[in-house]
């Protein structure tokens, strides 16, 4: 068994890339290395309410990580538990589920996120946001070929939400793709290893330890995705004016993340065909020049 492992492996390593192949990994390359110019909407919103408010204190700071931890939490546990219970995800476009993020935040800008009522109704928003998310997510993943009934790939989906994020340990320089994926290649293997063994019930009250391998690697993810909410959570922060802006923040948002899934999913596809050693080979040295 060891052998012919070692003799595919060794197959798919002396592949060249098909041009077609090729082009969908610099497109891949493209749309993950230049997240900057993705959120440029994000940031201009951003900096106009940045100058009148004073940078989160680190109490909403706090509750803002604690509240999307959670979020991240119940999505993937419902995911699971709707695996186990053979329930077909549904597949509406991605066209529909940006229409129906972009009409959430409209709620708790009206009130001012950083009023009690508003910051509420913030929460509650963001859920039922990130939960269409990571549907239109899971529809990427499956159209690129991911089994997304398998703890891998829902483990691989919930990822999507750290691509383009940063944590507050990250340097100044830009994250790159590979960088990213490997800081959480441990976190993940444990959690996707749990998952098949224990299923929704290793994600029981009796279950979540400091130690669970899910929650660590939810919290992960959740520490890099707390610092891109937080931006929208200051540009919702004034009110009526965060009304207007809330709908076309999440519509942001979304089309961000569909396109980090869109290139995360792409390589993997290419991973599975090529091997992992080739592509990222090609990735790190193809020029986008």
């Amino acid at each position: 068994m060891e052998e012919n492992n070692k003799a595919e492996l060794a197959t798919k390593s002396d592949q060249t890339m098909k041009p077609s192949d090729l082009a969908a990994l610099r497109l891949a390359k493209y749309d993950m290395e230049n997240v900057g110019k993705i959120m440029q909407g994000l940031n201009k919103v951003g900096s106009s309410v940045e100058s009148g408010i004073e940078a989160l204190p680190e109490k909403q700071q706090k509750w803002l990580s604690k509240n999307i931890n959670n979020i991240l939490f119940k999505i993937l546990k419902s995911n699971i538990s709707s695996m186990e219970n053979k329930k077909k995800f549904k597949e509406p476009s991605n066209t529909t589920y940006k229409a129906l993020v972009g009409a959430t935040g409209i709620g708790s800008g009206f009130f001012g996120s950083l009023n009690p009522i508003g910051a509420a109704i913030f929460v509650s928003e963001l859920f039922i946001s990130t939960r269409f998310m990571m549907r239109s997510i899971m529809d990427i993943a499956r159209s690129e070929g991911e089994d997304i009934y398998s703890p891998e790939a829902q483990m691989a989906c919930l990822q999507v939400f750290a691509l383009g994020g940063k944590s507050k340990d990250d340097d100044l320089a830009e994250t790159s793709y590979y960088t990213s994926r490997m800081a959480m290649t441990a976190a993940l293997k444990g959690a996707t290893t749990y998952l098949s063994k224990y299923g929704v019930k290793g994600l029981g009250k009796m279950m979540l330890t400091s130690a669970n391998p899910v929650l660590m690697a939810v919290g992960l993810i959740a520490s890099r995705l707390t610092i891109q909410i937080s931006e929208k959570f200051i540009s919702q922060a004034i009110p009526v004016i965060g009304a207007a802006g809330g709908g076309a923040i999440n519509y942001i948002f979304m089309e961000h993340f569909q396109r980090m899934a869109k290139s995360h999913f792409t390589i993997r596809r290419l991973e599975r065909k090529y091997g992992e050693g080739i592509v990222k080979s090609y990735y790190t040295q193809m020029s986008l020049d």
